[in-house]
């Protein structure tokens, strides 16, 4: 048998570590953790290796070289391009051979026995075998399901946490016999998860699965980098520590070469050190790996601590729980109290102090004295990706500051052609201008051109996007309502989308490697400033269009309008005063004290606008969220509709207006359907990444949220036009919204959030999937449970925040309240198991 190892990943998750090297170069224990992976196999009688490499592949060769020092033999592969995990491997068909072949990944550690997944292989006379193993957090990895004779029946490449079904995932460990190769196509993006498995199982080639025992880590980012470590040294992984052992009174050291330690110095639990390390007097080393060439001054405490090679530290340092990277000089008297990051190649000044969990990038110079915050560079945390369902979020000029948005800008503007057009827009706040400056001026340097509406409703930016043919993108700023000192940046392609998953990840990937396209001083693009005259005008002429304003002004339509101060003011009062309705606004100017606050702003809003309404004997009243996405209702008696009294009295005129045709609606999973509509076609699915094609399907997009979207218009959530087309229904068919939801009866439906932590979302989805077997239930998006023919639970994990949403319809208030209080104890029981 042959092992193929994988090690031509980037190391996006994980930088600034992988900076100056690739990820299966990053040390474990003194040692690439690539070298334990290969000498494991090599144990087992591998000898012939075949190493993928693609990501600063000059590294991993000059380490390994032909493998001789090592006892084995290795061949490498250097793809032209990016060609996929199983694109790469064909690659290395001939060097295969018609030998059975192993593939495993360079970046994990692991303590697997790999002899039983031989031997399981073997037995089932498999063509292709699959190493699966329990995680806590399965969203990087596929989830998978096999029966009891290990037949793989479900498969899922890196799912979110609505669509987790199982935390059983696909290690990236697999025994393949060589006729597979032949199913993967030459010079193609071709992956084994994605593209290959789906289409063995298409064939009805079976896939066997195996689950591996003991310890398995892909170590993804810093976190997971610090915690390997920590599970060896807390004894969690069966691992030989190389090096000469010595005991000390409270401890043990490990020594890999000839070092020189006073005699002062206390070693407290496990300790290794490389080579020609010095450590001085009074030094307390606890749990702790120090590469080679590295100095530790007189009476400096270091403890759960990292460090790579070629360091200088000065007397009296406090370092606590740090990685310190290769070639870095740290001065005298610097304390660091948990959870530093230091970069290569910088200068950390005397007297310097750094907060807990600070990311320092490479070349850095801190100057003596400094208080390092924990938001200096990138912010506090670690997140698996810089983007959350299309948008950035970041603590404006701290997370997402002008620097971060500026890389952002570049890292945009490398995916798209030199001298293409991008749309940018931004609310009236002066973060979102502040941040919106910054990041064209990344996108210029790339040669990409800017059309900047300024101060723009997202609802205008989209419109004009989608029907603009020599416009590539579109970039949305705006202040967070809910957290108000934090900004958003949203981007959209070229049909006002936001952007997919897989467009996110090949962004961060530049903003990471800084792989950017800095142009020609002949070639920078240009910005062309609009005050978005023509824009809004060829907006409100669409809406013109497509409303039959004159049968609202014809029945004599009289509605109140909140604008919240958002970035409908500009545009919204024209529109209505042009068809004529009769209307009374408020808040149709800009106050950003008021914004601040935004639920006491929505509250005084509802309020004012139901006084005004019953008041005045207006026909309904609307709130406009500043974002113009968002809308509430108000009707005709002054009652302020709930989210989802509003949802159904929006599908109510929907069906009121199929009458002849029926009509076609989108709603979210969690949407409540106890209510049928006989001339409506109502599907329910994962609401994110949608695709304009599919949404042409469809007459109404909508959520429980007070998003609209009329796809007559747009595919877009459009508060403005959403407004103006629930106007037209009610006039056309001169109906009241109290006698629309009046026909609806009262039900049980609410959301909850219920505290969960990262590490208990997988076993959540594993322990309510079992449960619910034998019951109605789904795993499209979440877990959903029927307890009765109206009445159910939905359980998706939060996929930002540790938090479980659990979504509840009853058909009454009783119900409700037992289904929740039933699922409460089902939660903590799970988690207790």
């Amino acid at each position: 048998m042959k092992a193929v190892v994988m090690a031509g990943g980037f190391g996006t998750r994980i930088q600034p570590l992988t900076n100056s090297r690739p990820k299966p170069m990053l040390p474990i224990m003194n040692k690439p953790m690539m070298e334990y992976t290969m000498m494991m196999l090599k144990d087992l009688g591998i000898t012939e290796f075949i190493v993928l490499l693609y990501f600063k592949p000059e590294i991993i060769q000059d380490y390994f070289k032909d493998g001789s020092d090592f006892g084995i033999n290795i061949s490498y592969v250097i793809p032209d391009d990016d060609y996929g995990t199983a694109g790469a491997v064909k690659l290395a068909q001939e060097l295969i051979g018609d030998e059975n072949f192993i593939i495993i990944s360079g970046d994990l550690v692991t303590d697997f026995n790999f002899k039983k997944l031989f031997t399981f292989h073997k037995e089932k006379k498999s063509k292709l075998s699959i190493g699966l193993t329990s995680v806590e957090n399965p969203l990087q990895f596929g989830v998978v399901i096999a029966n009891e004779e290990g037949v793989i029946e479900k498969f899922l490449e890196k799912p979110s946490w609505g669509e987790v079904f199982s935390d059983t995932i696909n290690t990236g460990i697999y025994i393949i016999e060589p006729e597979i190769l032949d199913f993967i196509p030459e010079g193609e993006n071709f992956d084994f998860a994605k593209d290959l498995f789906p289409a063995l199982m298409d064939k009805k080639i079976e896939l066997m699965a195996y689950n591996l025992k003991g310890y398995w880590r892909d170590v993804g980012n810093p976190q997971s980098y610090r915690e390997v470590y920590e599970d060896i040294l807390g004894g969690e992984v069966k691992f030989k520590i190389p090096g000469k052992k010595k005991k000390y009174p409270d401890g043990v050291l490990y020594s890999l070469g000839e070092n020189k330690l006073a005699d002062s110095v206390e070693i407290i639990g496990t300790v290794v050190l490389g080579h020609n390390v010095t450590i001085q007097r009074n030094v307390k080393l606890t749990n702790t790996v120090i590469g080679d060439n590295v100095h530790i001054g007189d009476a400096s405490k270091i403890k759960n601590s990292v460090f790579w090679e070629d360091i200088q530290v000065s007397r009296h340092a406090f370092m606590d729980s740090c990685v310190i990277c290769n070639d870095n000089i740290i001065e005298k008297n610097v304390t660091a109290t948990a959870g530093l990051i230091l970069a290569e190649g910088c200068e950390v000044g005397e007297l310097t102090r750094f907060d807990k969990d600070v990311i320092i990038w490479p070349n850095k110079k801190i100057e003596p004295a400094s208080v390092v915050t924990n938001n200096l560079i990138l912010g506090s945390k670690y997140k698996n990706s810089i983007f959350e369902d299309g948008s950035v979020y970041g603590k404006s000029n701290i997370e997402l500051s002008c620097e971060m948005a500026t890389k952002l800008g570049e890292a945009l503007g490398a995916q798209l052609p030199v001298h293409s057009t991008v749309l940018a827009g931004r609310d009236h706040d002066k973060n979102s201008r502040m941040i919106k400056r910054a990041f064209l001026g990344g996108l210029v340097s790339s040669g990409v051109n800017i059309l900047d509406l300024k101060e723009t409703p997202p609802s205008v930016l989209r419109f004009t996007l989608a029907h603009s043919s020599n416009i590539i993108a579109g970039v949305h700023f705006k202040r967070c309502l809910n957290d108000t000192a934090s900004s958003e940046i949203t981007f959209f392609n070229d049909e006002a989308m936001k952007i997919h998953s897989e467009s996110a990840k090949t962004i961060e990937k530049t903003f990471f490697t800084e792989k950017f396209r800095r142009v020609d001083y002949n070639q920078i693009g240009r910005i062309r400033d609009t005050q978005h005259n023509i824009e809004c005008s060829n907006y409100q002429r669409a809406i013109m269009d497509n409303i039959d304003h004159k049968i609202v002004k014809h029945e004599n339509f009289k509605v109140v309008m909140d604008l919240m101060h958002g970035t409908t003011i500009d545009i919204f009062p024209k529109i209505i005063n042009d068809m004529a309705v009769e209307h009374v606004t408020l808040n149709s100017y800009y106050d950003e004290q008021k914004l601040t606050n935004i639920s006491m702003l929505e509250k005084k809003s509802r309020l004012n606008v139901s006084k005004i309404v019953r008041c005045l004997n207006y026909d309904m009243g609307f709130l406009i969220y500043p974002n113009a996405q968002q809308l509430v209702l108000v009707a005709e008696n002054g009652v302020v509709l709930s989210k989802v009294k509003a949802l159904y009295a929006v599908l109510e005129l929907l069906n009121l207006d199929a009458m002849n045709t029926k009509k076609k609606v989108f709603l979210p999973t969690w949407a409540p359907d106890i209510r049928y509509f006989k001339n409506l076609i109502i599907e329910r699915g994962k609401y994110s990444d949608f695709k304009v094609e599919k949404l042409k399907e469809y007459d109404l997009i909508a959520t429980v949220d007070g998003n609209f979207v009329f796809t007559e218009f747009s595919y877009t959530r459009d508060a403005i036009y959403a407004s103006f087309k629930i106007m037209e229904l009610l006039s056309i068919y001169k109906i009241d919204l109290s006698i629309l939801i009046t026909s609806l009866s009262d039900f049980y439906y609410k959301q909850f959030k219920v505290d969960c932590p990262q590490k208990l979302k997988g076993k959540m989805m594993r322990k309510f999937l079992q449960y619910a077997k034998g019951k109605k239930s789904s795993s499209e998006v979440g877990v959903k449970i029927w307890e009765g023919k109206n009445d159910w639970v939905l359980m998706i994990p939060d996929q930002y925040s540790e938090h479980l949403n659990l979504y509840i319809q009853a058909e009454n208030d009783e119900k409700g309240e037992l289904l929740y209080e039933s699922y409460l104890k089902k939660i903590e029981q799970f988690s207790q198991e």
